[in-house]
């Protein structure tokens, strides 16, 4: 993991001494999805790997809940109009809850964050300026007002209007752009001009001031000594809000900006846009929980660069990562950087989720066993990864409810299938019933080892004799197992299907 050992041995560079504080965030503005858990993800390898090497340090989530509500979600009432404005922490919830609408979305993160093992803890803004932790960051911008606008004006390259505040205040309710006239420190007030012109006051230590997001970035690194911070690359781009942070960092606060980790966004696999809260597009991170492992969320995201951009795919991509997180834990011969990933992706994990058995094989072998767990061992203990499910059935168990969720969630239709509780002689032409007949007489004289090569030629020795086409016969086949055109491999489902009942439903008994 070279990209991480980077960002890991400048951070010790840049501080020998004392604890290195990571800080992820975002605004709970609605549900949050895949791409923001990068951030968190990302955060939490690199206090990880510092732990690794004996340094201390933490990881906290600013979670921006004063901010203005400023646009209604896809999945959210569109009666919330009215709610414009006002900050996130002071808006009902969604469901009625006594939560707030910032309660709501981030309790969703939380136990996101819970099941992948994440460590880290929830800084709540409002929490913060409502108990006065921002005064002085608020007396520092304000009195160094030309030294902030300068900053911003020379790195974003545009000029700021006479209207520009460094601060929002609360009229109404709502957080409102007005204004600054002066500040009081003694008694803890700023003078604005309102909407009609005229100078009002209002106290700044309560949290009826806000300061504008470019100053209010830098003024937490400021204030909690931030030493390392993962942004989307949104912030990262030339006279962004990463480049004027810095800037102001070093003319207002006179500090050094904390170490910066760039991300690219994840995106659905196909598409050309990042996932989107407000849109309501990509996967949100707490459905991602659960058709995933967490040692697999967590080694799609740590296995590239935080520079590259993901593409995540909820049908092909999920089996293919489970495979690949299946064959790194039981290579043998890993690679320094192998263990490192594998170390990070498992770390804190109270039990496996992922056996040596490939997943699409686990998801044919749980939907043949109606979708009971020891039934599903039992079918597979039948099988060429026998042995391997002998001594990973604990960790099957675990792997089917993520399974379970896949199947009922995500799994396109042609992967899903149950066995039918009936079926219709009427549905099966006479040429058919024949087919189904002679291949019942095959499999009651079948060895009790017959594995799917077995079944496999046992149905191509009809070919001939039936009359009937290679996909005719399959079609056939699906159509009286499953109620479908196709369905998983023919030979080695037949082989899993308990025998008794096999023969009765070709009888077209059962």
């Amino acid at each position: 993991m070279q990209w991480l050992n980077q960002i890991v041995d400048e951070l010790i560079a840049r501080h020998p001494k004392g604890e290195i504080l990571v800080e992820s965030g975002g605004s709970p503005s609605g549900t949050h999805h895949l791409g923001h858990m990068r951030e968190l993800v990302t955060s939490d390898a690199i206090m990880l790997e510092l732990r690794r090497r004996g340094r201390e340090a933490r990881h906290i989530y600013f979670a921006d809940d004063m901010d203005a509500f400023r646009k209604v979600p896809a999945n959210v009432p569109a009666d919330y109009d009215q709610y414009l404005g006002i900050p996130l922490c002071d808006i009902p919830a969604p469901d009625g809850s006594d939560q707030s609408y910032a309660g709501y979305f981030l309790s969703q993160l939380e136990r996101s964050t819970t099941a992948l093992g994440i460590e880290v803890s929830f800084v709540r803004s409002h929490e913060k300026y409502r108990s006065g932790f921002f005064v002085p960051a608020i007396e520092r911008s304000l009195a160094h007002i030309a030294e902030a606008r300068k900053a911003l004006e020379t790195i974003s390259g545009r000029e700021l209007n006479e209207s520009w505040s460094p601060i929002q205040v609360m009229e109404k309710g709502r957080l409102k752009n007005r204004k600054f006239v002066n500040i009081d420190e003694e008694s803890k007030t700023v003078t604005y001009i309102d909407a009609d012109g005229s100078e009002q006051s209002v106290r700044y230590d309560k949290g009826d001031v806000k300061l504008d997001w470019r100053l209010d970035w830098p003024g937490r690194w400021w204030l909690m000594n931030v030493l390392a911070e993962p942004f989307g690359r949104d912030h990262a781009t030339k006279g962004g809000s990463w480049d004027t942070g810095v800037q102001i960092m070093k003319d207002v606060y006179e500090a050094q900006a904390p170490y910066p980790v760039p991300y690219d966004f994840i995106n659905m696999a196909g598409d050309t846009k990042k996932m989107s809260a407000s849109k309501g597009t990509g996967l949100d991170a707490e459905e991602g929980s659960t058709i995933m492992p967490p040692e697999v969320v967590r080694f799609f995201i740590l296995g590239a660069a935080p520079s590259k951009r993901l593409y995540f795919d909820p049908v092909n991509g999920v089996i293919q990562l489970m495979d690949e997180f299946a064959a790194l834990a039981a290579k043998t011969d890993r690679t320094e950087s192998e263990e490192q990933l594998l170390y990070i992706c498992t770390h804190g994990q109270e039990h496996k989720t992922v056996s040596r058995v490939p997943f699409s094989h686990l998801v044919a072998s749980y939907q043949a066993s109606l979708k009971d767990a020891d039934k599903t061992l039992e079918v597979i203990e039948r099988t060429e990864h026998g042995q391997n499910a002998a001594q990973d059935a604990d960790i099957i168990r675990n792997e089917l409810k993520f399974i379970d969720a896949w199947l009922e969630k995500r799994a396109p239709e042609d992967v899903k299938f149950s066995l039918t509780d009936s079926v219709n002689t009427a549905d099966f032409t006479e040429q058919e019933q024949a087919f189904l007949k002679g291949l019942a007489e095959k499999v009651a004289s079948a060895p009790a080892d017959a594995d799917g090569a077995w079944f496999h030629e046992a149905i191509y020795e009809f070919k001939e004799s039936m009359g009937l086409q290679p996909k005719e016969m399959f079609t056939t086949l699906y159509k009286a197992l499953i109620g479908k055109s196709s369905g998983p491999r023919a030979g080695w489902f037949l082989s899993i299907l308990p025998r008794d009942w096999l023969v009765a439903r070709l009888h077209l008994e059962a």
